[in-house]
Parts: structure tokens; C-alpha cells; sequence
């Protein structure tokens, strides 16, 4: 059974950091892509970044240069680490992975950044 576990948020100022992590079981961690989700009240679920096996990163274009998304192979964790917060990043935080046609997500953590 695939489990993702969130850990990280909580509240900050606009400017400062949190960094987000997701402790992976269930699968062996270093062949699987780790994406981080966002969601917001009214709006849909956003894909924010990603990282795949082979360390490659991708961001949505509003955090790029601001999220840095990395992973711990070894320690089965994905981490999120997010800088120059602003209050348009406020949302519940989602890591992800696929595995067999299956989609699995953590319970989420809650971001909120005070202007």
C-alpha cells in the first residue's frame, strides 16, 4: 500500500520560507516521479512542481526561481522548499505520486501566508 505523508506548513509572513516534506512507503522511492499539488478555496488542484527519478525539476511558472523542489532517495522524502513566499501561495500543499495507473496523494498540509 502506497502511503504519502505531508509534513511542513503552517503559517508565515509574505518574504519568508517554509520547506514542505512527504515521506513516501510502498514503493521504491527513487523510481517515481514526486509532484507537489496546490489547492486553493473555489480553484482547482495545481500541479506546482516536480521532481522525476533522475533529479530533473519543473515548476509552475508563478514559483519558478522561488520553489525549489528536491529529494532524498535514500530517506524516501520529497521536499519542497519555498522562498519570497507570497500571500497568493496560501493553499493546502499536496505531494503525489503514480504508480500502476494509480494515482496517490497525501493528506495534505496547510500554507498560509500573511500579508
Amino acid at each position: 500500500q502506497v502511503h504519502l505523508v505531508e509534513s511542513g506548513g503552517g503559517l508565515v509572513q509574505a518574504g519568508g520560507s517554509l520547506r514542505l516534506s512527504c515521506r513516501a512507503s510502498g514503493i521504491t522511492f527513487r523510481f517515481f516521479p514526486m509532484r507537489w499539488y496546490r489547492q486553493s478555496p473555489g480553484n482547482e488542484r495545481d500541479l506546482v512542481a516536480e521532481s522525476s527519478p533522475n533529479g530533473t525539476t519543473r515548476y509552475l511558472d508563478s514559483v519558478r526561481g522561488r520553489f525549489t523542489a528536491s529529494r532524498d532517495n535514500p530517506g524516501n522524502t520529497a521536499y519542497l522548499q519555498m522562498s519570497s513566499l507570497k500571500p497568493e501561495d496560501t493553499a493546502v500543499y499536496y505531494c503525489n505520486t503514480k504508480y500502476k495507473n494509480r494515482q496517490f496523494w497525501g493528506q495534505g498540509t496547510r500554507v498560509t501566508v500573511s500579508s
